[in-house]
């Protein structure tokens, strides 16, 4: 363990003074805290991180090193055993990849639940009562703008893809509305976990849900996973929320189905090419957005920070990882 150094890509906004205590654990603490891809690899290659065995990479690391793939994978040291990721999504990271080459991976699950699917509700109600519209109109000073009616979410039917952690955090909140909750996973939950939620097949959720609310992962197997040919199975006048990854969704067939009424509204966090958007969606009236801000409280990013810091020392310390991501594990049993 004595040669177990530890290295921080980007930077700490709430949890400086937890990374230097790090330094009681780990041999060396290396920063990385800002630069660009073509001078993180020359460093790598030179053997200035030679030694390091865990690795902490910070939620806004990405625009300085890019994405995790084969490519940065083969010039990190061998010595590097422990990946911890700041954040609930990791599509940035290659973890097909990072298995092969021996090194384990971890997301922040848990510390992202609640503010996220405070989020997720906001953006339901905004959808559901039309907001855009009339927020965009008394902003202008225009008052009601083209005041529409709208709907109440007692009594609809709440379809949430993916039933993990965050969730399960969106049906709690939404039974307080009224609302039934039904969702899908690639396996259903055990009875005690579902706490009131039905279980239905993925053509079921699109056929029936009146609110559906995305809340997976995004891997090569769910990108697009909402398309044209499920736009069209859904009932007419769907209600979409997705704080998950923009990709889940084809933007450009929401485009057309939010155009053409088949989507009453939509809510939206993610997009497809942040900081891109589709502009078809900056046009619709019916598209609440949002810039992927769902984790944005003090709270919450402190949280985060801190549990990679704990997935960090448990990796030095006990080589295991407290939250290491699903495809790493032998129980796979939800989205």
């Amino acid at each position: 363990m004595s040669q177990r150094a530890a290295l921080l890509i980007g930077k700490l906004a709430h949890a400086q003074n937890e990374w230097q205590q790090c330094s009681q654990i780990a041999s060396k603490l290396h920063e990385y805290p800002d630069g660009n891809r073509e001078d993180f690899i020359s460093k790598c290659k030179n053997g200035e991180f030679d030694g390091i065995y865990a690795l902490y990479r910070s939620n806004d690391s990405n625009p300085i090193t890019g994405d995790f793939n084969e490519e940065l994978l083969s010039v990190l040291p061998k010595s590097l055993k422990y990946l911890c990721h700041n954040g609930a999504g990791y599509n940035n990271i290659d973890v097909a990849a990072c298995t092969k080459r021996g090194i384990s991976v971890s997301s922040t699950p848990i510390a992202v639940n609640d503010a996220t699917a405070d989020v997720a509700i906001w953006l339901m109600l905004g959808a559901l009562r039309n907001i855009k519209q009339s927020y965009m109109a008394v902003n202008s000073g225009n008052w009601r703008g083209k005041f529409a009616l709208g709907h109440d979410p007692e009594n609809k039917t709440l379809g949430i893809l993916g039933m993990g952690g965050i969730g399960a955090a969106v049906a709690h909140r939404a039974k307080a509305f009224g609302m039934k909750i039904q969702y899908h996973n690639r396996h259903q939950l055990p009875g005690s976990e579902e706490n009131g939620a039905t279980y239905v097949s993925f053509d079921e959720l699109l056929k029936t849900s009146d609110v559906l609310s995305l809340n997976l992962a995004l891997n090569p197997s769910t990108k697009h996973i909402i398309g044209k040919e499920q736009f069209s199975a859904m009932k007419d006048g769907v209600v979409i929320v997705n704080t998950a990854r923009g990709a889940l969704i084809d933007e450009a067939a929401l485009v057309e189905a939010l155009k053409s009424g088949k989507v009453w509204t939509c809510g939206l966090d993610v997009f497809e090419e942040e900081p891109k958007i589709h502009p078809g969606l900056l046009e619709c009236e019916n598209a609440v957005l949002l810039p992927h801000v769902g984790t944005a409280t003090y709270e919450t990013q402190r949280d985060m920070e801190v549990l990679v810091l704990d997935n960090l020392k448990s990796a030095i310390k006990s080589d295991k990882l407290l939250t290491q991501v699903p495809e790493q594990k032998k129980d796979k049993t939800n989205l």
